[in-house]
């Protein structure tokens, strides 16, 4: 299965990621990740190129593991999906491999993200060197609703509530077939 996890920065998008992948189990392709592996730091330029170039990377891995690994979880983390492109790219992909997706959207106050994302970025925590409260306000009014069925999910609540309830919008499936 695909998963794919969007949302605006700061809204535990990698937090959910990495927790759903260690108890599924599965794998957590993270653009962040892939983008700070394969450039050297003066390289690294977070335009939308840069962004398209490491999703379409993500993506030919997701459809490796996936062909290969049928019956394993893929998680999509590190984009906002926040264009319909960027969401009609994992469909395609899920399209092609005849691999059901699941859509989770997180989701939290402003003032719960540009917190989190002021202390990653005082900790130094977070791979995204442009992860701050600013990209945040920037990036919310571009925000394009996913029309996919999907599972909003409020952050704020504790950790174990947001992956019990992942759990069960993912095991949904299972039931639809």
């Amino acid at each position: 299965m695909l998963i794919m996890m969007a949302g605006l920065p700061g809204t535990g998008k990698s937090t959910l990621a990495k927790e759903l992948a260690r108890l599924l189990p599965g794998f957590v392709l993270s653009k962040d990740v892939i983008r700070a592996t394969l450039f050297p730091k003066p390289y690294i330029e977070y335009s939308t190129q840069q962004d398209d170039f490491c999703v379409k990377i993500i993506l030919e891995t997701a459809e490796y593991l996936l062909a290969k690994y049928p019956h394993e979880y893929v998680i999509l983390d590190g984009r906002t999906f926040s264009k319909r492109y960027q969401v009609d790219q994992v469909v395609k992909v899920a399209t092609r491999l005849n691999t059901p997706l699941k859509v989770i959207e997180c989701v939290v106050s402003d003032e719960t993200a540009k917190a989190r994302i002021a202390q990653d970025f005082q900790q130094g925590t977070h791979v995204a060197a442009n992860r701050t409260p600013e990209l945040y306000a920037a990036s919310k009014p571009r925000f394009e609703p996913i029309e996919l069925p999907k599972l909003v999910l409020d952050t704020e609540q504790p950790l174990e509530v947001c992956v019990d309830a992942c759990i069960r919008h993912i095991r949904q499936f299972s039931r639809e077939s």
